[in-house]
Order: C-alpha cells, then sequence, then structure tokens
C-alpha cells in the first residue's frame, strides 16, 4: 500500500501511528515521502522508532517545507537523537504543531529544541510533555520560547520541573500572548514555587484551558490563581484535582466562576471539599453563573455530608447542558448512598444532556440500581451510570 505514496504528489496527511512495525524500517519509506511536496501532516506515534529511523527522518524534513504538523510522540529514543532531528527542523519553518510527548527527551535535547524554535516562528502547538528527564532544564529554552508569539498550546505537564524552572516560566508564559492553552500538571514546584507563575496568567486574557491537577497548590499560589482567574474572561476549562488546599478554600475561586459563563468543564477531584464548599458552589450554580458547563468532576471527596450532596443534587436542575458528571468515591470506601440519593433521581429528568453518571464507591441497594436501570427505560434515554454492583 505504501508504495502507491509516489503516484499521489498531492498527499497533505500521513499518519502511520500506533504501526510498531516501521521501527527499524522507516529509512525506505522516507524515500517515497520526498516526493510529497504538498504534505502537511506527519504522524508517527509510537511507532518505536530506532536512532537510524530517525537520522532519515531528520534528512526528510529537508525535502518537505510544507510541513504543518510533526507528530513523534512515544517514540522513547529520540531523546538520544533529538539534535540530528532540531538541526533539520530550520527547513519547516511553517510548522504549527510539534508533539514531542513521552520522547525520552532530557535537557540537552531541550537546548537543541530550543534552537530550533528560533525558526519555528509560526508555532502554534508544543507539547514535550512527559519528558521527565528536561526537568532543570528549561533556562535553555526561555529566550526561543518567548519568541513564539503566536503559540496557542504549551503542554508541559509532567516534565519533573523545578523551582528554578518556574522562576523562568514565570517570566516566559506571561508573554506568550496568543496562548489559550496551558497545561503544568503533575508538576509539584507549580505550587510550591516562589515565584507567582499563577499570579500572572491574568496578562494571558485568551486562556481558554488552565490544567494544574496534581501540582501541590498551596494557599498562596491558589488564591493567586483565583485572583489572576477574574482576568481570565474566555476560561472554559479547569482542573484543580488532586490539589488538597482547594478543601475549605473553594471559595476563592468561586469569585471567578461568578463571572464564569464560558465555563464547560471543570475537574475538582480529590480536593478535600467540605460541605461549606459545596453549598458556595450550589448557589454559584443556582444562580446560573455556570449554565455553559459540559462536564463536571467533583469524584473522591469523601468529606461532604448527605446533606451537602442533596444540596448539589438539588442545583443540578440549573445545568442543563451537563454531559458528564462524577460524584465518585474511592471504590475502596463502600459508603451507603444517603437521602441525596432521592434528590438526584428526582433531578436526573431535568438534565436532558447527560450521558454519563459516575457513582463508584457508593453503595447502592438493589432497590437503587433497579431505579436507574429503569429510568433509562421510562424517559427513552442512554445514560452510563458507573456503579458499583457489590450490594
Amino acid at each position: 500500500m505504501l508504495a502507491i505514496i509516489p503516484l499521489l504528489p498531492g498527499l497533505e496527511e500521513i499518519d502511520l501511528s500506533w504501526n510498531d512495525f516501521i521501527g527499524g524500517i522507516l529509512g525506505p519509506l522516507t524515500l517515497q515521502f520526498k516526493h510529497l511536496q504538498e504534505l502537511k501532516v506527519l504522524r508517527l506515534s509510537n511507532c518505536r522508532l530506532t536512532a537510524k529511523d530517525i537520522a532519515f527522518l531528520a534528512q526528510l524534513l529537508s525535502r518537505v517545507n510544507n510541513l504543518e504538523e510533526l507528530d513523534l510522540s512515544i517514540n522513547k529514543m529520540i531523546g538520544c537523537s533529538l539534535k540530528s532531528i532540531a538541526q533539520e527542523l530550520k527547513y519547516v519553518s511553517c510548522l504549527k504543531v510539534l508533539n514531542l510527548n513521552m520522547c525520552g527527551l532530557r535537557q540537552d535535547g531541550l537546548q537543541c529544541l530550543g534552537t530550533a524554535l528560533q525558526h519555528l516562528l509560526e508555532l502554534r502547538k508544543l507539547d514535550v510533555s512527559c519528558n521527565k528527564g528536561i526537568g532543570g532544564g528549561f533556562q535553555t529554552l526561555a529566550a526561543h520560547l518567548a519568541s513564539l508569539s503566536n503559540l496557542e498550546v504549551l503542554d508541559l505537564h509532567q516534565c519533573c520541573i523545578t523551582e528554578e524552572d518556574m522562576a523562568v516560566l514565570t517570566q516566559i508564559i506571561p508573554l506568550l500572548s496568543s496562548l489559550q492553552e496551558l497545561n503544568l500538571s503533575s508538576n509539584k514546584s507549580v505550587g510550591i514555587s516562589s515565584d507567582h507563575l499563577l499570579s500572572r496568567l491574568r496578562f494571558l486574557p485568551r486562556l481558554t484551558s488552565v490544567l494544574l491537577s496534581n501540582c501541590s497548590l498551596q494557599h498562596d499560589s491558589f488564591t493567586s490563581l483565583a485572583e489572576a482567574a477574574l482576568h481570565l474572561p474566555e476560561l472554559m476549562i479547569l482542573d484543580l484535582s488532586w490539589n488538597k488546599c482547594v478543601g475549605g478554600n473553594l471559595k476563592l475561586i468561586l469569585k471567578a466562576l461568578n463571572l464564569g459563563a464560558k465555563m464547560q468543564v471543570l475537574r475538582l477531584s480529590s480536593c478535600s471539599l467540605v460541605d461549606e464548599d459545596i453549598a458556595g458552589f450550589a448557589a454559584v450554580i443556582e444562580a446560573g453563573h455556570l449554565d455553559q458547563l459540559q462536564k463536571l468532576d467533583l469524584s473522591y471527596n469523601h468529606h461532604i455530608s448527605d446533606q451537602g450532596w442533596s444540596m448539589f443534587c438539588q442545583a443540578l436542575v440549573a445545568l442543563d447542558l451537563l454531559s458528564e458528571l462524577d460524584i465518585s468515591l474511592r471504590p475502596s470506601l463502600h459508603c451507603d448512598s444517603g437521602e441525596w440519593f432521592d434528590q438526584l433521581l428526582a433531578t436526573l429528568p431535568k438534565l436532558p444532556l447527560l450521558t454519563e453518571l459516575g457513582l463508584q464507591g457508593w453503595v447502592l441497594s438493589r432497590v437503587q440500581q433497579k431505579q436507574l436501570e429503569q429510568f433509562n427505560w421510562d424517559n427513552e434515554r442512554n445514560v452510563r451510570f458507573d456503579i458499583w454492583y457489590g450490594a
């Protein structure tokens, strides 16, 4: 099938991702790719590329000058050979998307990438996530990263970012005036750094997505984020999951949610929320400030009482665009469902777009399980109820 590639000189997209057999034989394929002068998208995710493959790929880049997207994610050998690719990126100055997720990058690779970025001024998306070896090396990337005035998506999750890196990113990220999506999840230094990157997000009013799951946020960093969020009118996705400091302090971010008319996805899983938090949240929902919300994750918050959950379930009727809701507990807890379940059951018909409801960890009686099954039948719906059937 690949032999017909030379017969398709106008081909614009090739996606060979998740094909293990490509590893070690990419060379002959690139000889065919060189005829594709109009090629704009090349995806080779999880192909087990070898160092030899990467050398051939580097040579190819000088021949596909119109390339706009290059996805090399989940090829761990790239980290050892990134220099050869980085040197050739100057030939694809039209590149808009560069995905190096989970490529085994190290600090020296990050330095090579930084040098290459000076030629990629059209770049819209940069993903170097899940490369733990680059932690501590962002100083070498800083100057060139700051020049990416068109960058819209920056994904740095799970990169072992250090406090020194945070000092650099605090100076650089607020200069990315076009930035819309920022993912810093699973980097502990984000929450404990004395350099307040989160407070400076206010200078990025185009932000639509901020992902800070598992960032060890402290009270000060969470307060800084809450204050900055007041200046983010386009915010649609916010993930604060696995940051325990949110519990008892949700009111800080609720001020921003009062203005969150565009909020579509909110994740607060494992945030140690308490009744005070859920009461304030319910009030914001009932006031209609979150009427665009589509996905809500409140799972693994076991400190909320039956009364708190009842109050929340009653408020849900104001979220008529909600499609996914998760109020699961850790399955190991096996907590009995309280009076809130009846309130939830009464609210479900008023959520016409709901397709998924997570209830793991709650012990439902056989009667309650039957009630959920009967709900779909009676209302001609197909809601997926994720429950524990151990009762």
